[in-house]
C-alpha cells in the first residue's frame, strides 16, 4: 500500500515552507498555554502560527478566509489531533531513520530552490537561528505520524477473498487490472500563474498530441512544462491517483488539472486495449540466517557472530543446522532458515539485491539491513505465472485505498476521544460554542 503512504504524507510541503517563513513571527517573550493534551501543552504562539499557515493555504487556493475565531477553533482542533497522534508515536517509540528524514527535508529544500541541505539550512537560519532545526523536527514528526497511521489504520482494514472476487468482476476492476492505456503525461511546475498556464496547456493538449511543441510554447517566465509519451501501460502500473483519473476517460479526452506537491499534472488518453501480457515473474527459493543486535548483543558482537557463522559455512557445515541454532528469525529458523519462494519486491532492498546477485547453490557474504546481519543462500530459481495473484493484490490495494480515509477518520476520532484534553479558553472550545 505504498501509494497510500504518498497520498497521506505531510499533506503540505507548502506548509513546511510557510512554516520556515513565518515561524519566528510568533516567538514571544511571554507565552500562554491555550490547551493541554495529555502531558503536553499547546501554546498561544503555536496556535497563532497554525492560524497563519491555514490562512496562507486558503489564500494560495484563492478561497475565502473564515472569521478569526472559526480559524482559531479549527487550528486548535488540528493541533490537538496532531498532538494526540504524537503521543501515540512516543508511546510506540516510532522514529524515522536519518536517511528517510534527510530525503524528506531535501525534497522540501529542492522545492524552495535549495540544492542541498547545507544551503537550505543557511537559507532558513538567515531568517532566524534555529529555523532549520525546527522545520526538520516538524518533518520528522510528520514522518513518524505517517508511519503510525499506516500501521494502525491498515490493521483495521479487512478485505475478504470474496470482496476481491466481486471487485474483479466489476467494470472498474476489469478496467483497472485488465486493460492497458496509451497516455500523454504533462507536468507544469513553477511559482506564478501556474494554474493559468496549466489551463492553457490542457486546452492545447485537447487539440494536439505534439507534446514537444507544447513544452516549448508554454515553458517561459518561471514556468516549466515537461511532457512524456508513456506508451501503452497497464493501469495498475500508473500511480493510483493518476490511474483513477485516466480510467473513466474516452479516447482523446484529457483529465482535469491534477494538483500535487510537485506541480500540476494533465493526462490525455490516446488509446486503450485489453491486457495481453501475463505477469511472469522470477521467484527465488531462499534460506537465510539473521543475527540481530540487542540490548545484550552489541552491533560489533553481532558482526563477529555472523562472520563466525559464515566461516563455518565455508568450512562445510550444514546451513540448515546453523540457521536452526543461531538465527534470530524464529519463523524461518524452525525451518532451517527457509523463506520458501520469494517474489521480487517483498524483501528490503539490501536483501533483494543479494538474493538476485547470488547464484543458485551459492551462499552470500554477510550483509547488513535494518533488521541486522544476514547470510542468505539461493537454492533454486523459477519463472512463475503470477497474473492472478497480481490482479488480486492490486484489487486489495484499490479496495484498501477506498477504505483508508474512512478508517483514518475513525482512528483519529478514537485517539482524540481517548486523550486527556483541556482547553483553557472557552471561546476556542468547539463543543461549547456550537
Amino acid at each position: 500500500m505504498k501509494t497510500i503512504q504518498l497520498k497521506h504524507f505531510f499533506k503540505a510541503t507548502a506548509l513546511a515552507l510557510a512554516l520556515s517563513s513565518s515561524m519566528t513571527t510568533f516567538a514571544q517573550t511571554t507565552d500562554e498555554v491555550v490547551a493541554l493534551v495529555d502531558s503536553t501543552v499547546i501554546l498561544k504562539s503555536d496556535l497563532d502560527q497554525s492560524v497563519a499557515e491555514i490562512k496562507q493555504q486558503l489564500e494560495a487556493q484563492k478561497k475565502q478566509v473564515p472569521p478569526e475565531q472559526f480559524l482559531q477553533q479549527q487550528a486548535l482542533d488540528q493541533l490537538i489531533t496532531r498532538q494526540a497522534q504524537l503521543e501515540q508515536v512516543k508511546r510506540y517509540n516510532i522514529k524515522p531513520n536519518e536517511k528517510e528524514l534527510n530525503e524528506a527535508v531535501l525534497k522540501v529544500a529542492s522545492q524552495s530552490g535549495s540544492k542541498s541541505l547545507e544551503a537550505f539550512q543557511q537559507k532558513l537560519d538567515a531568517i532566524a537561528p534555529g529555523t532549520y532545526e525546527s522545520l526538520r523536527n516538524r518533518i520528522a514528526e510528520d514522518l513518524a505520524i505517517n508511519r503510525q497511521r499506516q500501521q494502525m489504520v491498515m490493521s483495521r482494514i479487512k478485505i475478504s477473498d470474496q470482496d476481491v472476487e466481486n471487485f474483479l468482476k466489476t467494470p472498474q476492476g476489469q478496467a483497472a487490472l485488465g486493460q492497458q492505456v496509451h497516455v500523454l503525461h504533462v507536468r507544469i511546475s513553477g511559482d506564478k500563474n501556474i494554474e493559468k498556464v496549466a489551463e492553457q496547456v490542457k486546452t492545447a493538449l485537447k487539440d494536439s498530441n505534439d507534446i514537444a511543441a507544447i513544452d516549448k510554447k508554454f515553458t517561459a517566465n518561471g514556468i516549466k512544462v515537461e511532457s512524456a509519451d508513456m506508451g501503452f501501460r497497464n493501469l495498475s502500473e500508473i500511480p493510483t491517483e493518476l490511474a483513477a483519473r485516466v480510467s473513466p476517460l474516452k479516447v482523446g479526452q484529457t483529465t482535469d488539472l491534477i494538483k500535487v506537491q510537485d506541480g500540476i499534472h494533465v493526462l490525455k488518453l490516446l488509446d486503450r486495449k485489453g491486457a495481453e501480457q501475463k505477469a511472469i515473474v522470477p521467484q527465488y527459493q531462499v534460506r537465510h540466517i539473521l543475527i540481530q543486535p540487542t540490548e545484550v548483543v552489541s552491533p560489533e558482537n553481532a558482526k563477529q557472530q555472523i562472520d563466525s557463522i559464515y566461516n563455518r559455512l565455508k568450512a562445510g557445515e550444514d546451513f540448515a543446522v546453523l540457521a536452526s541454532t543461531f538465527s534470530n528469525d524464529p519463523g524461518s529458523a524452525r525451518d532451517g532458515g527457509s523463506l520458501g519462494w520469494v517474489n521480487p519486491g517483498v524483501m528490503v532492498p539490501e536483501f533483494e539485491a543479494q538474493m538476485k546477485s547470488t547464484p543458485v547453490g551459492q551462499t552470500s557474504a554477510p550483509f547488513q539491513s535494518q533488521f541486522g546481519w544476514h547470510i542468505l543462500q539461493v537454492t533454486d530459481i523459477r519463472q512463475k505465472d503470477m497474473t492472478r495473484e497480481y490482479q488480486e493484490r492490486m484489487a486489495r490495494q484499490i479496495l484498501g485505498e477506498r477504505q483508508f480515509d474512512a478508517e483514518l477518520d475513525s482512528w483519529l476520532r478514537e485517539i482524540r476521544s481517548n486523550a486527556f484534553v483541556e482547553i483553557k479558553d472557552p471561546s476556542l472550545d468547539r463543543k461549547k460554542n456550537k
